[in-house]
């Protein structure tokens, strides 16, 4: 199938006519099915270079493969390595089953539609497309809420807290997946609707329609699955954050009134494990809100007008907002000692260097024995 058959000999004329057509927009490559649900913001901007498209092809494509490399690497070693399978990890698993279909389900046909310079899968696929984008992202976000809330339960509640179990694991799980899919359900009965975003090689929510009732849902949205989120991740970690310095200065005073320079317990190690996990997650975490909140912005500029959105600047939120499923394979790939240890194990030639593996051991005999449940 050609670009010409998709779109049109008259449309594809108008494409490269050159200078001879000085009215050309980024909308001319369209298909007809899908201008009904083409915003008019649209019709004011030029066609985007082709390098454009072929860069963000490209770089989509590269994406797609480091996450599903990572996320499969990390979905097999999390579950077949007895060690790692306890109730919270559950919730790591879960966190890369997301992102590992989130690449699934769009990079493949954000590819296709970089080679044609428009989308060529018709309405219902644009939906489907973007509600995906929705549903996953909403998810693996909660998803690292869960996280958070555990290191806090077992960090700042310690002995108190009440212990992670499987069951409580997949519940969370599964209140995770229901309320991310009721969210992104909402458009397909009304309350606003999912449209060809300005690079029209990807669809996402309308953020462009003027009226009152479409709007309200990309606020309640953002609040539900932006800011209630954020807000929940930075109060765990502050405690978290909090419950360790406290821990250390109180073993760096008790060091200090026996004459030795530091205690070398259990308890010592067992702290400075949990920092290095709780690092883990608060460097995921922060790398999730830079991948999404430019796309935020763009959504927020559109609902209240405060800046003109251009189709250049809609293809670097939908890079960002894509890129958050390659980022948590490589941070736990890095940064978890038993995680490494496993896979050096499992699959050596994808291990980290070897220079590291005579520590993995020792780092993993401290981690193991932060709480019998164990923390990813």
């Amino acid at each position: 199938m050609s670009s010409a058959s998709l779109l049109g000999e008259p449309q594809m004329a108008a494409r490269w006519g050159g200078a001879a057509f000085s009215n050309q927009t980024v909308v001319d490559m369209v298909p007809p099915e899908m201008l009904p649900w083409v915003d008019s913001h649209w019709y004011q901007f030029p066609p985007i270079n082709p390098l454009w498209h072929g860069i963000l092809g490209f770089v989509i494509g590269l994406l797609g493969f480091i996450s599903w490399a990572g996320n499969g690497v990390v979905i097999y070693v999390f579950s077949s390595t007895k060690s790692l399978r306890t109730p919270s990890n559950l919730l790591v698993v879960n966190l890369a089953f997301s992102d590992f279909l989130m690449m699934v389900f769009m990079c493949p046909m954000m590819v296709i539609n970089c080679y044609y310079e428009t989308w060529v899968f018709g309405p219902l696929m644009c939906q489907i497309y973007a509600m995906a984008g929705s549903l996953f992202g909403c998810a693996s976000i909660w998803t690292m809420v869960t996280i958070a809330i555990d290191r806090y339960n077992v960090i700042v509640k310690g002995l108190s807290a009440e212990p992670m179990t499987n069951k409580k694991a997949m519940t969370w799980n599964f209140l995770v997946w229901a309320h991310a899919i009721t969210w992104t359900l909402m458009p397909f009965f009304g309350w606003n609707r999912y449209v060809p975003e300005g690079n029209m090689t990807a669809c996402g929510t309308d953020y462009l329609t003027k009226d009152t009732f479409s709007r309200s849902y990309i606020v309640i949205y953002s609040i539900f699955c932006y800011w209630l989120p954020l807000l929940s991740i930075m109060y765990a970690y502050f405690y978290i954050v909090q419950a360790v310095a406290a821990h250390e200065k109180t073993m760096r005073e008790q060091a200090k009134k026996m004459n030795v320079a530091s205690l070398r317990s259990a308890d010592a190690q067992n702290t400075s494990a949990e920092c290095r996990l709780a690092k883990i997650a608060l460097m995921t975490i922060s790398l999730w809100f830079m991948a999404w909140t430019p796309y935020l912005i763009i959504n927020f500029s559109g609902i209240f007008e405060t800046m003109t959105i251009s189709p250049l600047f809609t293809i670097w939120g939908s890079l960002f907002a894509k890129a958050n499923a390659v980022y948590n394979p490589i941070v736990y790939g890095i940064s978890h000692p038993k995680y490494r240890a496993a896979l050096n194990e499992k699959l050596p030639f994808l291990s980290c260097a070897s220079e590291q593996s005579s520590d993995t051991q020792s780092q993993s005999s401290a981690a193991t024995n932060v709480s019998n449940e164990e923390k990813a």
